[in-house]
């Protein structure tokens, strides 16, 4: 399944901003790390790896981990960060998946279905690589996201949308998909996945104060992302 948003086209000035951002590196990565607690000794798919940051906090904590990209460029930079021995390969989620059945405990998938316009094969294949119980842990944009920055836009209606974003201050634009919440969890329900978890995590106490724009200073928590904690079923 074909992407519209090509991280080749940025992919440096994106790794580059994802170490110290706030929406990355203490917000998004700090709350899916909590929602994979202790990980030593499981075997852990990193869906989207990008240029690694998550799967080189994985491996600290113990994990064997795999990742998978669509960006060659991401791959590359994960190759650098994790090494030249790391299981990582080019692929899209929402094709076949290039792992066996019932290859890992887990699954993380961080930012990165909300690029698919279609989750079910995706999630299928998903859920094949994982073993019977295994777990998917999954970050998408907040689906309230669309219609608070879109005025006048149908919340209710798939729909694709382009933002225009900076990267280490470059400019770039990314193309999602935004479906309303009870679509999101019809899908992942009829994929086989129970939640376990559904999550909007504040951002990290340790957060330093010049990445936090002023007007999330007074407070703890915001709208930017939703979590989830599923487990598969069959």
């Amino acid at each position: 399944m074909l992407q519209e948003s090509n991280y080749d086209d940025f992919a440096t000035d994106y790794a580059d901003e994802n170490e110290f951002s706030l929406l990355n590196a203490y917000y998004e990565r700090p709350a899916t790390l909590e929602l994979a607690g202790e990980v030593a000794g499981r075997k852990i798919l990193d869906i989207g790896c990008g240029a690694g940051p998550l799967a080189e906090q994985l491996i600290r904590r113990g994990a064997t981990v795999s990742g998978f990209d669509a960006s060659q460029a991401m791959v590359d930079l994960a190759r650098q960060r994790l090494g030249d021995d790391a299981d990582l390969q080019v692929a899209t989620l929402g094709e076949q998946l290039p792992y066996g059945d019932s290859s890992f405990d887990d699954a993380i998938a961080s930012l990165v279905f909300h690029y698919l316009p279609d989750w079910s094969y995706a999630l299928e294949e998903v859920r094949r690589v994982l073993k019977p119980g295994g777990r998917l842990i999954m970050s998408v944009n907040h689906p309230i996201l669309y219609p608070f920055n879109h005025r006048g836009k149908d919340y209710f209606q798939l729909t694709q949308y382009t933002d225009e974003v900076s990267f280490n201050g470059k400019p770039a634009e990314l193309t999602y998909w935004h479906r309303p919440l009870h679509e999101t969890i019809e899908a992942l329900i009829s994929a086989g996945f129970a939640i376990e978890r559904v999550w909007e995590p504040p951002y990290a106490k340790d957060a330093p104060e010049d990445v936090i724009p002023e007007a999330l200073r007074e407070r703890d928590a915001f709208l930017s992302f939703l979590f989830f904690s599923l487990r598969s079923t069959r």
